[in-house]
């Protein structure tokens, strides 16, 4: 059997510099802090990751770009 996942769903807010990606819709759920500027979201009642928050999205872009740039 072949498992199915909802759609990926995103939003960024370019003034805070901040993406949040949900599994569906965004909802309720606990924030976890895995570090980094990462918040993982977290579903306590069904026991399932719902979302993550990446914080300083376009930082860490930069960052890339010029880590690829150099090499």
């Amino acid at each position: 059997m072949i498992p199915t996942f909802a759609a990926i769903t995103w939003d960024y807010d370019e003034e805070a510099d901040v993406l949040y990606l949900s599994v569906g819709e965004p909802q309720p759920a606990v924030g976890v802090d895995i570090g980094e500027g990462v918040i993982l979201r977290y579903d306590e009642v069904r026991k399932e990751v719902v979302g993550l928050t990446l914080i300083g999205l376009r930082e860490r872009l930069m960052k890339g770009l010029v880590a690829i740039e150099q090499s």
